[in-house]
């Protein structure tokens, strides 16, 4: 029998691999960080090449921790950084141009032509999502427009596009799948979310050649194997999804109203909203969580674009403190902010403003700011944006939030989880495993082959770590949420189109 479950987790920064037992334990885990390319201000880019490497070399120095064998290993469940695009050539397997991350700005302009032509509300009521330059559609319309001979090769069959779960995939089945799931593909602004397909209105719109896409499979079923030349044996590739989708099934949040924000490079808010898609009032998108045996789950999301990658600019942009994990200390080094107020729109905002022209902006900042204010401050940053995503997913759905459920690396400081209690006024729970992401990859997978009989065996294995009650007074968080709110305002359309 097998023993274990291979989780692959792409992510933004670093490509990692863990390997869970039947108990949910983390039995080995490897991760390597890659490059990240800014070839222009707002751009950002990947080497798809080196996605793939690091991916492969963390999943077998992972087996390798083990004392395994790859027979020991009952599927692989892969998630993945979602709307970064990737176009390659077919028959040489070389990209045609890096991979664009889900965090580039440069088709903006693509995005307000769309706009101008009043297509906002057709992309919305198909696919659930806002346009923006974020999601994968114009990115893909970008390279296609700007890679000389791409749309030749694309018209001749010989290009495929994907999100990272695609090319991660092609590659481990050594190229004979091009697949992806509906949860990656209803972040692309080319998927039906109601009808579960490609949409040839929204590509003919795009002028996207629907031969390049991916088949769409299920989130949880053996979809193919990975290449016994990789592992010694070939292992069922059985479980995909996006990484916010990943983490809101590793959380268990399968029940209609459940909640999970996860606190990664950016913060990721989802609602389980059952078998109904929502449309959202409060510039909040509706998306494909997963589908399993023709099931299709819904969730309502919010994103912020820059989420814990603020710690990493107070580390590399400021040089305030060394490491990431210093910044608890020296936030908490004083009382408060000292009227210091940071919005992080390095990116722009995201939900629930949507303003792809606010930038970074920081306001009270007086002769006796010192670095330590900041650091609060951009710890606080944090809680105010998934503050601001509450509000607004409360009013959508009519319900109150009583418990927030939190993953990710930035939910290990514990001023920030404390703070975010404070904020919301709602209790905050952080389970023993963080890595849920992963774990909701191989949750997926281990249920297609029997690894997990069912999601009540998997419910047995969730664990609290820490519960974070409320204490600020209700006079004090209204004070901070008004005067957050007037610092995002002042941040908006600072770079004019």
């Amino acid at each position: 029998m097998a023993k274990y479950i291979l989780a692959l987790d792409q992510g933004t920064t670093s490509s990692r691999a863990i390997i869970f037992d039947k108990a949910g334990n983390i039995v080995s885990s490897k991760s390597q960080e890659f490059g990240q390319i800014y070839p222009s201000p707002g751009w950002v880019e990947h080497d798809p090449n080196e996605i793939w490497l690091t991916q492969l070399s963390t999943a077998k120095m992972a087996i390798a921790l083990t004392s395994a064998a790859s027979h020991d290993i009952a599927a692989i469940g892969i998630t993945n950084q979602r709307e970064t695009t990737i176009v390659w050539n077919l028959d040489t397997g070389i990209p045609i141009y890096n991979a664009i991350v889900w965090q580039d700005r440069r088709t903006a302009g693509i995005v307000d032509e769309l706009k101008q032509k009043g297509y906002g509300d057709l992309f919305l009521q198909k696919t659930g999502l806002v346009l923006d330059a974020y999601f994968s559609g114009t990115k893909l319309k970008w390279i296609l427009d700007n890679v000389q001979g791409s749309r030749e090769l694309a018209a001749a069959g010989k290009l495929a596009f994907g999100t990272v779960d695609t090319w991660i995939i092609w590659n481990l089945s050594n190229r004979r799948n091009l697949v992806t799931d509906e949860s990656n593909a209803s972040r692309t602004l080319l998927f039906n979310i109601h009808t579960g397909t490609w949409d040839s209105e929204l590509l003919e719109i795009l002028d996207i050649p629907p031969q390049i896409l991916p088949n769409i499979v299920s989130s949880s079923g053996i979809l193919g194997e990975a290449s016994s030349g990789l592992f010694g044996n070939r292992i069922p590739i059985a479980g995909i999804a996006g990484d916010q989708q990943s983490a809101t099934f590793g959380n268990l949040c399968l029940k209609p109203g459940m909640i999970k924000n996860t606190y990664g490079t950016g913060c990721f808010l989802l609602m389980n909203t059952g078998e109904k898609a929502l449309t959202s009032k409060n510039n909040l998108l509706a998306t494909v969580g997963w589908n399993i045996n023709k099931k299709r789950t819904y969730c309502l999301e919010g994103s912020v674009f820059i989420g814990g990658a603020v710690t990493g600019w107070v580390r590399d942009g400021l040089g305030l403190i060394k490491e990431a994990k210093e910044i608890e200390t020296l936030a908490t080094s004083v009382p408060d902010n000292g009227g210091v107020f940071l919005v992080p729109a390095f990116a722009g905002l995201g939900a629930p403003y949507w303003d792809q022209y606010a930038r970074g902006a920081m306001f009270g900042i007086t002769r006796g700011t010192t670095g330590a204010h900041i650091a609060r401050a951009a710890l606080e940053s944090i809680a105010y944006q998934v503050a601001d995503l509450v509000g607004a997913m409360q009013n959508d759905a009519s319900e109150k939030l009583s418990t927030l459920r939190v993953d990710g690396g930035a939910c290990m400081n514990d001023f920030l989880m404390q703070f975010q209690a404070d904020i919301l006024n709602t209790v905050v729970e952080r389970p023993k495993c963080l890595e849920l992401t992963a774990l909701g990859a191989a949750y997926l997978a281990g249920l297609a082959v029997g690894f997990w009989n069912s999601v009540e065996n998997l419910e047995t294995i969730w664990q609290l770590d820490k519960c974070f009650e409320p204490q600020m007074s209700q006079s004090t968080r209204q004070q901070l949420l008004d005067t957050w709110h007037e610092a995002v305002n002042r941040s908006k359309n600072w770079i004019k189109p």
